[in-house]
């Protein structure tokens, strides 16, 4: 790289999972647009996994991103446990661990970019504080924190630690806040803590949310942290879906789609870091036949520490379970391309765990959401999607979270989301709110004019 005398440049420091992977990968697509160049840091592991798995957008342009392989110790990475009482993916602790070795090759290609730039900004996600420690000792650098869940569980999560001060502002009670009670294993609340005592030093935080959906959540964080700089950045994810990529080819599932009729398909899938019991699989598989709606299901394991090596668990189905819904359901058992199932204007409905990144996704894409979370920020994301935002129903609670959701709860909340008065109005909903957060990227809009403040913040 040539010296330049008033150049920026980005680095992104991603948490290795594939929700937080994804959403760095979207930010830097969006930072280069703006000619900044952008640095992309990770295992070779998790930086092939990020590539391999771009959607929404032609995986040609992350050719312009600067990838940095980094080696860190091996890890173990073991397949995840289908019956563990707690369904945080406590498999993957290993693989998060690892990445405490990060610390010094992040430092060392920080300190050589500081000799080429002006400046160099750092965005790191907040779980990976403690591998940008050092910041403050290198020259020419600031660094930002990007929280990849909602903004309405961030602060939730912050005032219960702030002892839940009084707050200027009208937000939802209490009581319909679900408690973390079973959200996180107690190794992994202990890493949460050691990575956001690093969060002091950084310059402000980003978030992957917009004013037109969490606007008086992003206001209370504001509040909460008034000497810090916050940023509602999203959405990231591409609103306009290219038809095909680069290479002309399309997942077989989206041929599918084309031959069914709009709103008329129901997405089931649980993410990449969510293992079901066999028992659960077959309540599920028997309520979605029953039901009598099409659907898609994506069935598949939780991702391992090292997506590209080990055995991979086929959960099983009934007893020719495939060739009884052949002319109503899809069974896809590898990873899909989640972003463009959603943009696909046969589907009418998606049955998620609420991960934010499957919030966002489907929120943008005017999808309606049948919530079932399973660990982490999911409880307090489908309240937010269910209850503030109406976007949704409920087919889990998590005050019932040890208990199986049985065929015949399955079957009525699909027909509820898909075949009802009720669902229809949801999804005249979402289709609203989708409109307004695809409003808001407009020239002279709440998030360009949130972008404008960043960019200009950070070329200053």
């Amino acid at each position: 790289m040539t010296n330049q005398e008033n150049s920026v440049i980005v680095v992104m420091v991603p948490f290795p999972a594939q929700g937080h992977l994804n959403q760095l990968l979207h930010l830097s697509r969006i930072i280069l647009s703006y000619g900044i160049p952008v640095h992309y840091v990770g295992t070779s592991t998790h930086n092939r996994q990020a590539k391999v798995r771009v959607h929404g957008w032609d995986p040609v342009a992350v050719a312009s991103f600067h990838f940095h392989d980094c080696q860190v110790p091996p890890f173990a990475s073991p397949p995840p446990n289908p019956n563990a009482a707690i369904k945080f993916p406590s498999h993957l602790q290993p693989c998060f661990d690892a990445c405490h070795h990060l610390r010094k090759p992040v430092t060392e290609l920080l300190r050589m970019l500081s000799l080429q730039a002006k400046k160099v900004v750092i965005i790191h996600d907040s779980m990976m504080g403690s591998v940008v420690q050092d910041v403050g000792s290198i020259p020419s650098t600031e660094s930002y924190a990007f929280h990849t869940v909602s903004a309405f569980s961030l602060f939730f999560y912050l005032w219960e630690s702030a002892g839940k001060p009084q707050v200027n502002a009208e937000m939802l009670g209490e009581n319909d806040v679900p408690s973390l009670e079973g959200c996180f294993t107690e190794d992994f609340l202990e890493f949460i803590a050691l990575q956001h005592r690093y969060l002091n030093v950084t310059s402000g935080s980003i978030y992957n949310t917009s004013e037109v959906i969490e606007g008086t959540y992003v206001e209370l964080l504001r509040q909460h942290m008034k000497e810090k700089q916050h940023w509602a950045l999203g959405p990231f994810n591409p609103l306009k879906v290219p038809e095909k990529n680069s290479c002309g080819s399309r997942h077989y599932c989206l041929e599918w789609l084309d031959k069914q009729g709009m709103n008329s398909v129901l997405y089931v899938s649980f993410g990449t870091t969510t293992t079901m019991g066999d028992e659960q699989i077959q309540e599920l598989a028997i309520g979605l036949r029953r039901s009598n709606q099409k659907f898609i299901w994506v069935l598949r394991d939780a991702d391992t520490g090292d997506v590209f090596n080990g055995e991979v668990r086929r959960p099983e189905l009934p007893m020719g379970y495939q060739d009884s819904v052949k002319d109503k359901g899809l069974v896809v058992r590898d990873w899909a391309p989640q972003l463009e199932i959603l943009a696909h204007p046969a589907i009418g409905g998606f049955v998620s765990h609420c991960g934010w990144n499957s919030c966002m996704e489907s929120i943008t894409m005017g999808v309606p959401i049948g919530a079932w979370p399973v660990h982490s920020d999911q409880p307090r994301n489908a309240v937010l999607i269910t209850k503030l935002l109406k976007l949704g129903i409920t087919i889990k609670d998590w005050a019932r979270r040890d208990e199986v959701v049985t065929a015949a709860v399955v079957e009525d909340a699909v027909k509820r989301l898909m075949a009802s008065e009720e669902g229809d109005e949801i999804r005249k909903r979402a289709a609203e709110v989708s409109g307004a957060v695809r409003q808001s990227l407009a020239e002279g809009e709440v998030y360009r004019k949130e972008w404008d403040s960043f960019i200009t913040h950070i070329i200053r």
